[in-house]
Parts: C-alpha cells; sequence; structure tokens
C-alpha cells in the first residue's frame, strides 16, 4: 500500500447546511429540484476549499500525496489492502473486470446488473470476455445454484468462467441492500469452482448503512470491490477500486491502459476524503426516501416500490416519458426506468421540504 501524507480532512469536517449545499444556476436551471440520480450533488464549500488547498504530485509517479491518502483510508474503510482512485465507477469495473480474466474467458453476472446493462458492452469492449447472465430474483439476488449451474469449465469447446459479478445496492432493482451472507453464499460457491468474485458497490455505504454494518463486512467474502465518491458521498468526481495489493498494481496499469492515470490528482482526491467522512449521513436519504414513497403512493397512477436506501422506484398507469414531462414542467427532475417506471433517488443536495414539493408536484402532473 502507498504511504499516507498530505491533506488532512478532519479540518475541513465543520460544514454548515449552507455550506453544505451550494447550488450553481445553469446546469439543469436554477431552481429546479432534481431527484434524477444520487450523482447530482454539488461539491460543499468545504469540498471546494479542499480542492483548492490539496498539497499534489504526479500521480502516475505515485507521488500525489492527497491520493495516497486517500487510497489508503478507502482501503482502511473497506477492509482491502489496497486501493486504487479512478476517474469514474464504472471505469472501477472495468479495470477489475480486465485484471481478473484474459480475453476468451466467461464472467457470470446478474441479468440488470450495471456492469452488463449499463456500461456499453465494455466486459467485452475492454477485456474481450463473454457475459453469461444469471436471472436473479426480484432484489437482483444470485442464489448459490445458479452459480454451480451458470459455471463454465475450460475445454476445447467451451471458454471457463473465471469471474462472478456482484452487486450492492443493486441499481436496477430500485437500491436494494444485500446482506453480507447472501453475497458470502454466492461467493463461496463461486469459489469452489476457482472463480474470482467483484462487488460492484457503487452505493456500498448505502447498502451497508441500511443494513446496520460496516461496509469491511460486506467486501469480506468478495476479492475484489469499486464504490463511488460521487454518489451518495457527494464528492465532484471519482470512485475506488480495493482489494489485495497485487490486485491493485496490475489494477493500476490496466488504469493507464484505459486512460486513467492522472497527474496532479490531489484536487479532486481532496473532496473525496471529506465524502468517505459522508458515509454517516446516508441515513438522512433513505429516511428522505421513505417519505417521498408514501407521499408518491398516494397520488393517483403511481404505485411505487417500497424503497430499502435512496432510490424509489415509482409504476406509472401512463407512460413514463409523459409523466416525467408533466413532472418537469412543475419543476421536478427524474428519471425512466422503463416505459412505465421511473425512478427518484434522493441525496444530500434535497431535504425534507423538497421532498415534500415533489410529492406536491407529482400530484399536479398526475392530474394534469
Amino acid at each position: 500500500m502507498r504511504g499516507e501524507a498530505g491533506f488532512d480532512a478532519s479540518r475541513l469536517l465543520d460544514v454548515s447546511d449552507a455550506d453544505r449545499r451550494v447550488f450553481l444556476p445553469g446546469a439543469v436551471g436554477h431552481g429546479m429540484l432534481d431527484f434524477r440520480s444520487d450523482t447530482v450533488t454539488r461539491p460543499s464549500a468545504a469540498m471546494r476549499d479542499a480542492a483548492r488547498d490539496a498539497e499534489v504530485g504526479d500521480d502516475v509517479y505515485a507521488e500525489d500525496p492527497t491520493v495516497n491518502e486517500l487510497e489508503a483510508r478507502a482501503a482502511e474503510l473497506v477492509g482491502t489492502e489496497d486501493a486504487l482512485y479512478v476517474p469514474s465507477g464504472t471505469m472501477g469495473n472495468q479495470i477489475a473486470i480486465r485484471t481478473h480474466t484474459e480475453p476468451g474467458d466467461e464472467l457470470l453476472c446478474e441479468v440488470e446488473s450495471h456492469v452488463y446493462k449499463w456500461e456499453l458492452g465494455g466486459i467485452a469492449q475492454h477485456s474481450g470476455v463473454q457475459a453469461r447472465t444469471v436471472d436473479g430474483d426480484d432484489r437482483g439476488v444470485i442464489a448459490p445454484e445458479q452459480v454451480h449451474d451458470g459455471y463454465v469449465a475450460a475445454d476445447g469447446h467451451r471458454p471457463g468462467t473465471s469471474l462472478l459479478c456482484l452487486e450492492n445496492t443493486h441499481n436496477s432493482k430500485g437500491g436494494t441492500a444485500i446482506a453480507g451472507e447472501v453475497i458470502r453464499a454466492a461467493a463461496d460457491a463461486a469459489r469452489e469452482h476457482d472463480v474470482a468474485v467483484h462487488l460492484d458497490g457503487a452505493r456500498l455505504f448505502n447498502a451497508a448503512a441500511a443494513l446496520g454494518v460496516d461496509a469491511s463486512e460486506l467486501v469480506a467474502p468478495v476479492d475484489t470491490v469499486m464504490f463511488c465518491l460521487s454518489k451518495g458521498l457527494g464528492a465532484p468526481v471519482g470512485s475506488m477500486l480495493a482489494g489485495p495489493s497485487e490486485f491493485i498494481e496490475r489494477a493500476r496499469r490496466n488504469r493507464k491502459l484505459f486512460g486513467g492515470g492522472m497527474r496532479q490528482a490531489g484536487m479532486i482526491a481532496a473532496p473525496g476524503l471529506l465524502a468517505l467522512e459522508n458515509r454517516t449521513r446516508l441515513d438522512e436519504d433513505h429516511a428522505n426516501a421513505e417519505r417521498l414513497a408514501a407521499g408518491l403512493d398516494d397520488v393517483d397512477g403511481l404505485a411505487v416500490h417500497e424503497p430499502e436506501t435512496n432510490i424509489v422506484l415509482v409504476d406509472t398507469s401512463e407512460p413514463a416519458s409523459a409523466f416525467l414531462d408533466a413532472l418537469e414542467a412543475e419543476g421536478v427532475l427524474a428519471s425512466a426506468f422503463g416505459e412505465r417506471q421511473v425512478r427518484f433517488c434522493t441525496h444530500w443536495d434535497v431535504d425534507g421540504d423538497d421532498v415534500d414539493e415533489a410529492i406536491a408536484a407529482a400530484e399536479r402532473a398526475s392530474a394534469s
């Protein structure tokens, strides 16, 4: 693991709500309530100060002390030997796949998993790997017997399974928080076949908060994990790939191959250090999601899936596009998640009053 040095995150953690919620006009229209994703959060004043004041160096030469500290802190929090700072969660997942596999291998993943559904076919494009999908349950869980059934031994005709990809929370299933013992059951099944296990933990700390456990407990059963700093934790950019030191050193080479080698990256790593401390406030987002779900469920034409974390899936009686257009006209943004399904996502730039406004807007939109 590269040594810790440089930036002291603790000195910037006393942040008022006024400082935390920094809105800049222009991106989606001033005054809009944005529930499309937790990626839309604006960096706090403290994060902006941290970026300005960060001690920096060339990270490709392992000389950026702030990046080094971020990687050490991230590894500590999830209980791994080392970690690697990457520009995005998608890059982190794809680097993990490339590092775990060889071209021509096969991996197993849930049919609606992010690595398969939302990453532009990167499994094939970046790694030359074939994906075999497993139809998980309604929460996105892959059962041990599905791992056994999906496994393929390499021979003269078959590629051979070398990696199992899991996801927690599961985005497409509505932010479901998968318990550690469930992850371990699938991972143990994979290891019976000498298959490595990668966890897409983009919202790992949301899962940990919802389950009331340390993130390290959810990571312990797997070989590697990716988690995002730029979702519920509020950083402006960046994700972490964590795992054994030897794996991370190989992953560092693949980060360079993928164009992710960064120079004075301490300027974006410093807000990431502050973001790691925000894991303690995710319960607030989950409470707001429950409040939003309860209110939307009373709106005619909407049927709400009970949220487990900060994602609220809503089935619409009319086409989702029509409802979203009407909702936007009322000053609220959400995302299409199917022909008749929309997604709302709570985050630190929306509070309880904003949730109430969104419910009222949905009532007007549904009646229009």
